[in-house]
């Protein structure tokens, strides 16, 4: 049975839409304003920080980590790919995996940031157009290993 703490919101709730899952983790696609491209990998127990996994599940975790890094690059070829497991505002572990284009609003900065231009919601668009494709690629190549 998986570790959960009542109201965090990873454990009270996906955290978006789920796109995979197993006993230890899953990915999701968050809904960030501008950023038709960010996905996050949450673990399934809660725990606050990297270091409170064992070194196997670390290693389960990177590999998934790295899995939806090579879909979001192989599909969309980005100009970045951005990664942060910061936990500030929910200390439940997960990774942001965040595609970043040099056209996004917020580019070169973090996606946090203060905008730098306007938004382009026909590129977003046709970013998200490509999510189906390359959600079901994720899918089978995280379904091949053992999370």
């Amino acid at each position: 049975m998986a570790l959960r703490v009542a109201g965090c919101p990873l454990c009270d709730e996906p955290g978006g839409r789920l796109v995979f899952q197993s006993a230890k983790l899953r990915v999701i696609h968050a809904a960030e304003a501008d950023f038709p491209a960010f996905y996050r990998v949450v673990w399934a127990d809660h725990v606050a920080e990297w270091s409170d996994l064992a070194p196997d599940d670390r290693a389960l975790c990177m590999e998934a980590v790295a899995v939806v890094e090579q879909c979001l690059r192989a599909h969309l070829s980005p100009a970045k790919i951005n990664l942060a497991a910061l936990g500030n505002m929910v200390p439940h572990l997960h990774w942001h995996v965040i595609a970043r284009f040099d056209w996004d609003s917020r580019f070169p900065s973090p996606v946090w940031a203060a905008a730098q231009r306007p938004a382009d919601p026909q590129r977003e668009q046709a970013i998200a157009q490509q999510l189906l494709g390359l959600e079901r690629d994720m899918v089978q190549q995280l379904a091949t290993r053992s999370f």
